[in-house]
């Protein structure tokens, strides 16, 4: 658990909170479109411009309190191109500092929920301090408080203005939540990590927008299901009862429910814990390096395409292409490679596989290592190497896959990435 993050312990006043906030009320905000879908394409008007803003802190006014955020450019900043935003917002005590360095739990590694290293340059990140080290929304002040630094940001910066996300912890991901029924026509997507409630109230909250919910199923405070239920209605998806992982697996389940409005699909990650923000497979408490859920939160985010820089890029791209599936053949089951995010020395990859057309009771994936590439973690199932060989047979809660049903595994390594060949059988 990020280790400033006392909320547990403030379940009571988090309750009297509730109550008062019940009907705090957020409307409006820059950008707003109508209710019909997500905003149109448009650049924003620091387009082009030198910018004044760089990395480091700032302070603006905000419904007449001064109010401070973190800002953290990608390196080489393009005034041409549209960039990707997030917005990191820090759970009850923490800090945007916290958020911005990942200190609570691994520095650097861990920085805005571990994805600034997995953007690769490719996103202007985003860390507001709450008034009180919370974000009680008194009145909609915090949403206004967003309202206003998109204002400054966007009006210094070159942003696609599709490409607004937003993720928290705890209180964060209840920020975030008030932001998905705020704000649906101004953000394209959410990830909500063990929100306590609606503790940050929820204005509207009738229109539909992307929504992944990451929950532990030892969490004390257990509205995480609740939450994700509002925009599996609002998107109009399928209700479902997602599978969980069982307690003392710990291991985690990811469900992507079906039936979904095209562009708004729902996300349910569960993991075997409690109120932590960064869970790790095989092993309790936090971990910056081994935690899975950047790299979800990242997949979810960067599906979304977004419009195409106004210049060509001076590099080509460094992400290499997703594999297609392997041919189902006698194996009975297909696997696809896409890498979801490098850095210097590292990458991290994952991998679906898909059962053919009968249900399969297990399954093994393999492939070889590139030169100067070794796997440093993996997740969602379980490596048996042989020299650069790599062979990947399921955890016992991901084998048996329905027909054309899918399951994923990731890992970490280091070297460069590279695009592999996959095989897939049946075990």
């Amino acid at each position: 658990m990020a280790r400033r993050s006392p909320i547990v312990g403030a379940l009571a006043t988090a309750a009297v909170l509730v109550a008062a906030l019940a009907g705090a009320a957020l409307t409006g905000g820059p950008g707003a479109a109508s209710a019909a879908g997500v905003s149109p394409l448009a650049a924003t008007a620091g387009c082009g411009k030198a910018p004044t803003l760089g990395n480091g802190t700032y302070t603006i006014s905000s419904g007449g309190k001064n109010r401070s955020f973190i800002l953290k450019l990608p390196d080489g900043y393009d005034r041409n191109r549209q960039y990707r935003l997030v917005f990191g917002f820090h759970w009850w005590g923490g800090t945007a500092v916290d958020v911005a360095t990942g200190q609570t739990v691994q520095r650097d590694v861990w920085a805005y929920y571990g994805l600034l290293r997995l953007s690769n340059n490719s996103t202007i990140f985003v860390a507001p301090q709450g008034i009180g080290n919370g974000w009680a929304n008194t009145g909609g002040e915090d949403v206004t408080f967003v309202d206003d630094m998109l204002r400054r940001i966007e009006s210094d910066l070159c942003i696609d203005t599709t490409q607004r996300f937003s993720v928290g912890f705890s209180y964060g991901g209840g920020m975030s939540y008030a932001l998905a029924c705020a704000r649906p026509n101004v953000f394209r997507a959410v990830a909500v990590q063990s929100s306590p409630g609606t503790l940050s109230g929820c204005s509207g909250g009738t229109q539909p927008i992307a929504y992944l919910g990451v929950h532990g199923i030892g969490d004390n405070i257990a509205s995480g299901r609740a939450l994700r239920d509002r925009f599996v209605r609002n998107n109009g998806c399928t209700a479902a009862s997602p599978p969980e992982p069982r307690a003392g697996s710990l291991t985690h389940t990811v469900y992507s429910y079906s039936g979904c409005r095209s562009g708004y699909p729902v996300v349910w990650a569960a993991f075997d814990g409690g109120h932590i923000a960064a869970p790790q497979d095989g092993a309790g408490g936090d971990s910056g390096s081994r935690t899975w859920v950047p790299g979800e939160v990242w997949r979810f985010f960067t599906q979304f395409a977004g419009t195409t820089p106004t210049t060509p890029p001076t590099t080509p791209p460094t992400t290499p292409p997703t594999t297609p599936p392997t041919s189902p053949g006698p194996g009975g089951c297909t696997a696809s490679y896409q890498t979801v995010g490098q850095w210097q020395g590292g990458f991290q990859g994952e991998v679906t596989v898909t059962a053919g057309a009968r249900a399969i009771t297990g399954w093994r994936v393999s492939w070889t290592l590139a030169n100067g590439q070794s796997i440093t973690q993996l997740w969602g199932g379980r490596n048996t190497p042989a020299g650069n060989t790599q062979n990947v047979t399921n955890e016992a809660w991901n084998g048996n896959l329905a027909a054309s049903a899918s399951t994923t595994f990731g890992f970490t390594a280091g070297g460069s990435a590279t695009t592999p060949i996959l095989t897939c059988t049946t075990t």
